[in-house]
């Protein structure tokens, strides 16, 4: 799969069904409403790779070309894996696993 031409794909439809502009405000409305079916079904792919594609068009829609979101989706795995993570045994269930944040 070439993901760069698969947003390009997504892009141009979502433009011609949703218009041009930013859409902000809806595509955080459209995030929150998937997150509350990924709560109810988290076993659902279907809810998950919603919330992708969102995000995907929320990054095109704020300017960031399709080889933009790729490369800072690499950069950003890149960025996680020289981080330090705390125990996952030692962390709260069903709370977040943030990064250690060096002290000031």
């Amino acid at each position: 799969m070439n993901l760069p031409k698969y947003i390009q794909r997504q892009q141009a439809w979502s433009k011609m069904t949703f218009g041009a502009d930013k859409r902000t405000d809806g595509l955080i409305d459209h995030i929150k409403k998937e997150l509350g079916e990924i709560e109810e079904s988290p076993e659902s792919l279907e809810e998950w790779i919603d919330v992708i594609i969102l995000a995907l068009d929320g990054a095109w829609r704020c300017g960031h070309t399709p080889k933009q979101i790729v490369a800072a989706l690499i950069e950003k795995q890149i960025k996680n894996f020289k981080r330090k993570w705390p125990d996952w045994r030692t962390s709260e269930p069903g709370k977040a696993i943030e990064h250690i944040r060096k002290s000031a």
